[in-house]
């Protein structure tokens, strides 16, 4: 019987069946929908209604001023407001996605308003152009987010998007009459991207876009009415001769046609989700479907079509009513006759509440259908809108779950959830009379949102809690709007009745809570509630903005964050007077220092105004000698004499800044000292006429002079600045040294015994390759240790040993061999030895021979061959003695060096050579090598053995391989053998020239 009772108001149109329940009874008074114009936000949305100024209608017990009024879907009034307007009459209005009221006047002119009738600020007043205040705005097309208007000049308007509102002049019409109806293809649903207008105009249909028309449909009008579709792709138009045309829209063709009994246009015009049509007349509604007979529904009063994405909600004055198709699960168990297993798992459960045995016969019939029947009883208490009908089918699918062993167990559970919040929202007083395939497309998150606008902060709060969904929004925008609604509750009560609903979030931001309350007169509420935010970098800022620097500056400086910190400083230097801006920071030592920080680097004047204000003389005197060196820096500030210039001027105030401390001694004497030596420089390069002493140090100016060879001054200087004897003598010898002069050099050391001993005078000759002059000191040398490694470093080993031996200590004796690797003359060696050998090649030979050259691919090296014709005659041999001595000294050296190995020995030392050999009958020196310097080698040679010419010199010839490995060199009596193979003279610790030039990476064989 219940199922034939549900079934009873269904309507079949073909194959699918429709019903028509009635959501609510409308609760406003004198309202007819005749009488005004009417706008209703789809989703279950608020109702705008104003009186329609294009008629003439009479007045009962109302106002005659206008009133523009908002009501729920169920006809509860939630705001209202007078229409003051100007701008002519009322041509359009509708909601758009974010629920805003949208309203167009005749001279293009658009009004925003919110849910409680309240202009939306800011640009709550926006125009179409002046086009359109010109020639007045004749009709308007509405979609989602946007609005399409023709002018009485035929120009055609569009607005994309309200959330910036920018209107956009559409191509040109060439119109001479207007269309008999307009619709709009949203821009989501065009391959351009961008809005498409139709008109219907004669027997075409005209195509407005953006940057030109088109003309299509051509012979299928004129139309009396468009729709599109939600999807966009068909559209419905009435034909002047009473045809209903369902086509699609790039009109390539006609879907189905239907020939309606009256040729007269119909008032709305809609599609009824994507299965049918609706087709309003004054007192008839009818729908029409591809296939099978309209149905028709009757009305004795205006209607209002509201086209949803599953149906269409019909507002009438007394009721709202929602159209939709059944679904195929309802039509499963209430359908007449019905024998599905989701109908017997609905009598089971109407069995076994009357408790017949006649349930367990149904539910063995349906057995292996039992899952598929639990889900159908699932999907159709979610399209029910009675409560009891929705609990009688969850009730069937929890009892069918029970004798399912395979089933998602939580979907009953969800559906039970999703049931909870629609119908607290259906409830009259809410009036939001979602279908649950609305509420999946609209989700949660946004139905939230539009309680919380409509300040149903209460159930937006049990919803997100019971959705387990963040609260953080709702209470925030409960808080806002009890501010705002509270001017006459006081700031003390006001805040506890804030702190009692904001403890609900952890983490909420109170920042922004006590900003609206600044921003609405509540300063002293704003600063209290303020000190409850956690997070410093919202509180920190707020604090700034009503007015509460020294507590901003405490909470910057207690979180250690330095940029709040420093946000603060600069937001109080800009607002108070410099002394007062001192004493805020000084009493905090954090922001004090970054203070100090920034205005060492940027602001300096300021810096010292705030050193002076606090006491800190000696911080003064810092930045004026900084200063000072900044200057010099700079060639404009040194017009003059540096005497009477800024620089002298500002290192004399630092130094009477530093005298007026006990602690500050040092630097006030080294002030003046400073200012003493800048002027002393100043006359040196006045008298010499050579800007070279300012900014350097005293040792380098008493170096410059005795370079110059004004030996007066550097004496003056030495004495103004007592200058120990140690130091004047180490700078006179290598300022002597590095002057070249050593006869002065030599008459300076015989002057008297130097303090600082003869081994300087040794370095400065050795340093400046002279090591003749070398050896007139190295005699005078009174330690033998010093003596041996002067000889040495100057190539004279022998000597070496003869001063090691005369030392008569053994230690030393063993440690001479040693004394030159030791030297800084010689640098580390690059290879591992696996035997103690002393062998001298430039660093260049020595790194590539150290090299594989499988490591270094890519590089290519192109040697060069010189063959060179010298003298290797008239040379003796060494002494036996000296043999014997050397052999115990330098095991590797045990041979006689010959003229020959000397002339070899030349020969390497030059950069880039590689390779060197002799042949002693010919006389002919061949060296192999990169960037061979002939010109050197030439005159080195000449120098030695007196006579020397140039035979040959080319590129080295590359000897063929023929695929056969490379020979290995064989070791060879007199020569050093590398490790890539490569043949090296061996040379004599003695006749090493260039401290760079040491390899130790060949050893010798014998």
């Amino acid at each position: 019987m219940a199922a034939v009772t549900v079934a009873a108001e269904w309507q079949l149109l073909y194959n699918r069946y429709y019903r028509k329940p009635e959501l609510y009874q409308m609760q406003w008074k004198h309202v007819d929908l005749r009488r005004n114009k009417v706008a209703c936000a789809p989703f279950g949305g608020p109702i705008a209604v104003i009186r329609d100024d294009a008629k003439i209608v009479q007045l009962y017990a109302e106002s005659a001023l206008r009133k523009l009024r908002i009501f729920n879907s169920a006809g509860l009034q939630i705001s209202e407001t007078v229409w003051k307007n100007p701008g002519g009459r009322l041509i359009g209005m509708s909601w758009t996605d974010d629920q805003t009221l949208v309203c167009i006047t005749q001279d293009g002119t658009i009004y925003r308003y919110n849910i409680h009738a309240e202009p939306i600020e800011p640009n709550s007043q926006l125009t179409l152009g002046v086009d359109c205040f010109t020639h007045s705005v004749v009709e308007c097309v509405f979609w989602g987010n946007g609005v399409v208007c023709i002018n009485e000049a035929f120009q055609v308007y569009c607005i994309p998007d309200f959330n910036n509102p920018k209107p956009i002049k559409l191509a040109d019409t060439g119109l001479e009459e207007f269309p008999l109806c307009m619709a709009v293809i949203e821009p989501q649903y065009t391959m351009s991207g961008n809005v498409e207008v139709l008109m219907g105009v004669a027997d075409h249909v005209l195509l407005v876009e953006g940057d030109g028309i088109q003309e299509v449909g051509l012979g299928i009008g004129p139309l009396q009415k468009m729709v599109v579709s939600q999807n966009g792709k068909l559209l419905a138009s009435f034909t002047h001769d009473g045809r209903l045309l369902v086509m699609s829209t790039d009109f390539s063709s006609i879907i189905f046609e239907y020939p309606c009994e009256s040729a007269l246009p119909p008032e709305q015009l809609a599609w009824c989700g994507m299965d049918s049509i609706l087709l309003y007349w004054d007192d008839m509604l009818l729908m029409v479907g591809p296939y099978g007979d309209p149905v028709r529904y009757f009305y004795d009063e205006p209607v209002l079509l509201i086209p949803e994405c599953d149906g269409v909600r019909i507002l009438s004055n007394m009721s709202m009513e929602f159209l939709h198709r059944v679904p195929d699960s309802t039509v499963s168990i209430f359908q007449i006759g019905s024998t599905l297993p989701a109908a017997l798992l609905y009598d089971a459960l109407d069995h076994f509440d009357r408790r017949s045995a006649k349930a367990d016969e149904n539910l063995r019939l349906i057995q292996s259908l039992l899952p598929e029947a639990v889900e159908a009883c699932i999907d159709a208490a979610g399209h029910e809108f009675e409560v009891s009908q929705q609990r009688t089918l969850l009730r069937a699918a929890s009892y069918g779950q029970a004798f399912c062993s395979h089933f998602q167990r939580d979907l009953i559970q969800e559906m039970c959830k999703t049931l909870r919040v629609i119908n607290a929202v259906r409830h009259p007083d809410i009036g939001v009379p979602l279908s649950i395939q609305q509420y999946k497309l609209l989700t949660p998150a946004v139905l939230i949102a539009r309680l919380i606008n409509a300040h149903r902060h209460l159930l937006a709060q049990q919803i997100s809690e019971y959705l387990s969904m963040n609260q953080e929004v709702v209470v925030m925008h409960w808080a806002s709007t009890k501010i705002t609604a509270s001017a006459a509750i006081p700031d003390a009560t006001l805040l506890e009745m804030l702190l009692d609903k904001l403890k609900i979030c952890k983490g909420i931001s109170y920042a922004a809570v006590a900003a609206h309350a600044d921003k609405n007169g509540r300063r002293k509420l704003a600063a209290m509630l303020v000190e409850h935010e956690p997070r410093s970098s919202n509180q920190v800022p707020l604090f700034l903005s009503i007015g509460e620097e020294d507590t901003a500056l405490m909470k910057a400086t207690e979180s250690g964050d330095t940029d709040l910190v420093y946000l603060v400083l600069f937001h109080i230097w800009q607002k108070r007077p410099a002394l007062e801006f001192f004493g805020t920071i000084q009493a905090r030592p954090l922001a004090r220092d970054l203070f100090v920080n920034y205005a060492r680097h940027y602001k300096h004047e300021f810096l010292k105004d705030f050193f002076l204000s606090t006491g800190y003389l000696q911080d003064v005197a810092f930045l004026l000698w900084k200063e000072s060196w900044d200057l010099s820096k700079n060639p404009m500030a040194s017009k003059g004499s540096p005497l009477h210039g800024p620089r002298i001027k500002l290192i004399q105030k630092a130094q009477r800044l530093f005298a007026e401390t006990k602690e500050y001694v040092f630097e006030s004497k080294a002030a003046e000292e400073h200012a003493k030596l800048l002027r002393m420089q100043h006359e040196l390069e006045v008298t010499t006429k050579q800007a070279i002493f300012m900014d350097s140090s005293i040792s380098d100016t008493i170096r410059t002079c005795i370079v110059l060879g004004n030996h007066r001054a550097a004496v003056k200087v030495k004495t103004e600045f007592k200058v120990s004897e140690k130091r004047w003598y180490w700078l006179k010898v290598f300022a002597l040294a590095t002057k070249r002069d050593w006869d002065s050099l030599e008459k300076f050391s015989n002057e008297r015994r130097p303090p600082i001993g003869y081994r300087p005078f040794v370095e400065a000759c050795v340093h400046a390759d002279e090591k003749g002059e070398a050896l007139k000191y190295i005699p005078k040398l009174t330690d033998p240790r010093e003596r041996a490694e002067a000889y040495a470093r100057i190539g004279m080993a022998k000597e070496a040993a003869d001063a090691a031996s005369q030392a008569k200590d053994n230690e030393l004796l063993g440690s001479v061999p040693q004394l030159d690797k030791r030297s800084p003359w010689n640098s580390s060696a690059a290879c591992p030895l696996s035997l103690p050998v002393f062998s001298y090649v430039s660093m260049r030979l020595r790194l590539k021979k150290c090299l594989d050259p499988a490591m270094t691919p890519g590089v290519v090296l192109h040697p060069t061959k010189v063959v060179v014709n010298v003298s290797v005659n008239g040379c003796q041999s060494r002494s036996s003695m000296k043999k014997c001595i050397l052999g115990c000294l330098v095991p590797c050296l045990v041979q006689q060096t010959t003229c020959k190995n000397k002339v070899m020995i030349i020969a390497s030392t030059l950069r880039g050579v590689e390779k060197v050999s002799i042949e002693e009958e010919k006389n002919l020196l061949t060296v192999i090598g990169e960037g061979i310097d002939t010109v050197k080698l030439v005159n080195k040679l000449r120098k030695k053995v007196g006579f020397t010419t140039i035979v040959n010199q080319g590129p080295e010839e590359e000897k063929p391989t023929d695929g056969k490995e490379e020979e290995t060199t064989q070791p060879v009596p007199g020569v050093y053998f590398c490790n890539n193979n490569r043949v090296l003279p061996r040379v004599e610790m003695w006749e090493i020239k260039d401290p760079y030039y040491y390899n130790n990476s060949c050893y010798t064989f014998w």
